[in-house]
């Protein structure tokens, strides 16, 4: 705990006050997560406090938020709508259903964790981080854009659509003009400040929070705490049914958390210079949606929009995320009216400053200059993640960068051939040996016009797959089939194992010599005074 506070003390004005902008900001986003999924706003607020405070003290990723989230919230829809359907209408078992789900998700999550599947995320292509980022950006804009609709989903036309407009360019102006004046206030807390001023003193009519809630059908946002729910025992039946029922949801709900938790926490990581722990992130996650399940939240993950708005806003520390989450909870019960009163389109112009500084416009400029395959790669992710979600266009991206890398690499197969003096033809290989290049490699064989003794030096390739292991006893079979004699030589140690495990015929062909280049005796004898064998090699 000391160190905990000594560390929040350097940055702790910075911390507090990004904390208190991300409030702010996830107010709406909870909310409109929470009519997405076809649960009341009170859901969506309790996920995001509960979440964002765990997170923030157990995390893996200092300065990263999260709370409930669009991603998650699609899926939830329909397993809300399929819980309800299985009971009287009046009982509305989805919500229950959803609470179980939320809590199994955790469980799988925090089994991530402890696994070390975490470290997988290395695995995500460059492109595919770029596209991520891209996507989500214009993910982030076509949802702000639904905010210029009123509640019979019409957009603002005359005088509505310009006052929205102009408050959301002052929003902006204020956001980029002010870190060129000063950088010790956080621009995103004033410029929501101001342009609430604004409207609050100018009595103008425009949506507001309150508004924007009661227009969704909630009553507004003021709230208790959050109640542990103890219907979910009574209501939802712990049978293999229903674990039938909410496991591939549950699955689906925590992959795509993981992901899109990950992907962030990378992301916060090449913007701070910093490094977060992706397997301890694993752990809270779940374990805060574990809890929040069993309160009354719809679960959630990382939320890049709001993690982005805190470390610009100098949020760096964990101080923030509590800061944002205890926060967001006292607006629930104390401030509830106050904060119903912020214009949404102060909160639009901050998140318009998010995507732009989200989208990664670097990604024109180089887009002729890399391979076109991880151009393609990088569009295709941006697009997917648009028209389907972040998991699917992640998972499609690492597929695909998977393929053309396996494709590129088949093609490097070489095989150069010489003659011993004693009359042995010796195949050189190089390049990996796997499955994408086993018919490159078997077309580099002429075993009818072959001399009766053939060796191929493994010194430049290396046995790689299953597929690699059949390649070669096929060729020893068909060699000794013709009658003629075959060794394998300079083959490194895993592949030699690989071989022997595989068959006990590999025994009799592997030649076990003490030539092998990758080992070099030093041509100065003066480097070995003593005999050779008494030095332990």
């Amino acid at each position: 705990m000391t160190a905990f506070f000594k560390k929040s003390a350097k940055n702790a004005k910075n911390d507090i006050l990004s904390g208190l902008t991300v409030a702010l900001a996830l107010v709406p986003e909870a909310v409109a997560f929470a009519f997405v999924a076809g649960v009341d706003p009170l859901v969506g607020l309790y996920a995001a406090f509960m979440i964002g405070l765990i997170t923030s003290i157990f995390g893996g990723r200092p300065g990263m938020i999260s709370g409930a989230t669009g991603a998650l919230a699609v899926v939830m829809v329909s397993l809300v709508a399929e819980g309800n359907a299985m009971g009287e209408p009046s009982e509305q078992l989805g919500l229950y259903y959803l609470f179980a789900t939320v809590i199994l998700m955790g469980i799988i999550q925090i089994s991530a964790g402890v696994f070390k599947l975490g470290k997988f995320v290395r695995l995500i292509p460059h492109p595919v981080m770029m596209g991520f980022v891209n996507g989500l950006a214009i993910v982030i804009f076509l949802s702000q854009l639904n905010l210029f609709k009123d509640a019979n989903g019409n957009w603002f036309a005359g005088s509505q659509l310009w006052v929205m407009l102009g408050l959301v360019a002052l929003t902006m102006g204020i956001m980029f003009g002010l870190p060129k004046l000063t950088k010790k206030l956080p621009e995103a807390l004033v410029a929501i400040l101001v342009v609430s001023g604004i409207v609050i003193f100018g009595n103008l009519d425009v949506a507001t929070v309150g508004s924007f809630i009661r227009d969704g059908g909630g009553e507004g946002l003021e709230g208790g705490l959050p109640q542990f729910q103890t219907d979910i025992f009574s209501k939802v039946p712990f049978t293999l049914k229903t674990l039938w029922f909410i496991g591939p949801y549950a699955v689906i709900l925590a992959a795509i958390g993981l992901i899109e938790s990950l992907m962030t926490l990378n992301l916060v990581d090449e913007i701070t210079e910093t490094r977060g722990n992706a397997n301890r992130e694993c752990m809270a996650q779940g374990g805060a949606n574990i809890i929040t399940g069993f309160f009354g939240g719809m679960g959630g993950c990382a939320m890049i929009g709001q993690s982005l708005i805190n470390i610009k806003g100098g949020g760096r520390g964990r101080l923030s995320g509590i800061v944002a989450a205890v926060a967001l909870l006292i607006f629930i019960l104390f401030a509830s009216g106050l904060i119903e009163q912020v214009p949404i389109a102060a909160l639009v112009g901050v998140m318009f400053m998010v995507v732009i500084g989200t989208f990664a416009w670097s990604s024109f400029r180089i887009l002729r200059k890399i391979p076109i395959t991880d151009a393609i790669v990088l569009i295709a992710v941006s697009l997917i993640t648009v028209w389907k979600d972040l998991a699917i266009a992640v998972i499609a991206g690492v597929i695909i960068s998977a393929l053309v890398f396996s494709w590129e690499n088949a093609k490097r197969i070489r095989a150069r051939k010489r003659m011993k003096d004693d009359g042995t033809k010796v195949y050189e290989i190089w390049g990996p040996l796997f499955f994408g290049s086993i018919k490159a490699f078997n077309d580099k064989f002429d075993i009818k016009n072959d001399p009766d003794h053939v060796e191929i030096d493994f010194v430049e390739s290396r046995i790689s797959d299953h597929s690699a292991l059949e390649a070669i006893f096929n060729l020893v079979e068909k060699y000794e089939a013709a009658g003629k004699s075959i060794k394998l030589k300079h083959l490194s140690e895993d592949s030699k194992v690989l071989l022997h495990k595989s068959s006990p015929k590999f025994r009799e062909v592997i030649v076990e010599d003490i030539d092998d280049p990758r080992y070099h005796l030093a041509e100065n004898p003066e480097a070995f005074p003593k005999p050779l064998s008494e030095y332990k090699l």
